[in-house]
């Protein structure tokens, strides 16, 4: 099996912090696809934003993610259970879920390994939805400098799966019948360069720069830089594309 990346234990905290949050639409198109509601698997669920969101459409909902550091930093839901386990090799029953999600955290996977389990713990008709977001869009201004970073600045740093994210998961072979479920959804926050700065720190492939050029942190520069263009406003409306892969489990 792959080895298992922890890349968001160090900085759990500013993870939960910093990340933005899925629209209520998604998660509606996502229900509406669901033939029952009592039992749910979140997979790589980080600081849980997902099991929490569903745990009220459940009766329970599980939510794993190999960070403990990630799990520590979760809210308390009564009807959440966290388990620090990989989503490859997991301890629950057979023919366990109705709903299995993957947010932003597949490409971590091996996928392989994954499809097997999904197989296992899947009821006949589960619905497993896979769904990420893609590289942020401000303004043609800002982007132009937000695209230089991405690719010229920490490019070199990402991991390699973070090709699948530019792919849209077009990249990620399950092995279930797919679904044409609605996908055309969008995170739009309003974000001061503060709060853009802690997301930007939050990247892995920033991580991977400071650890890689002792310490130096290349989104200080990009701060800077960004300031010059970003204009009087203190504010700006920051979108994030989604794209969704579903898939019906048959048995």
């Amino acid at each position: 099996m792959k080895r298992a990346k922890d890349k968001f234990s160090k900085q759990s905290k500013a993870y939960k912090k910093f990340r933005p949050t899925y629209p209520d639409t998604l998660y509606g198109e996502v229900l509406k696809w669901v033939q029952a509601r009592d039992a749910c698997w979140d997979c790589g669920t980080g600081n849980g934003q997902v099991a929490s969101a569903l745990s009220p459409y459940f009766r329970t909902v599980f939510a794993t993610d190999i960070s403990q550091e990630q799990v520590q930093n979760a809210g308390n839901r009564d009807n959440v259970i966290f388990k620090v386990e990989r989503a490859e090799n997991t301890s629950f029953s057979d023919n366990q879920f109705d709903l299995i999600t993957v947010a932003q955290a597949i490409h971590w996977f091996d996928v392989a390994a994954f499809n097997r389990e999904v197989k296992r713990v899947a009821k006949n008709g589960c619905l497993l939805a896979v769904w990420g977001y893609g590289l942020l869009r401000i303004s043609p201004v800002v982007d132009e400098l937000m695209d230089h970073f991405y690719k010229e600045v920490v490019g070199p740093y990402w991991d390699k799966e973070r090709r699948h994210i530019d792919a849209s998961y077009d990249t990620i072979e399950l092995d279930f019948e797919p679904i044409a479920m609605d996908s055309n959804f969008a995170i739009t926050v309003s974000w001061d360069l503060r709060r853009l700065e802690g997301y930007l720190n939050t990247w892995s492939s920033v991580q991977n720069y400071r650890d890689r050029n002792k310490g130096q942190n290349p989104v200080d520069d990009f701060m800077d830089r960004l300031r010059s263009v970003w204009g009087e406003t203190g504010q700006r409306n920051v979108n994030f594309p989604i794209f969704v892969k579903a898939f019906r489990i048959e048995k």
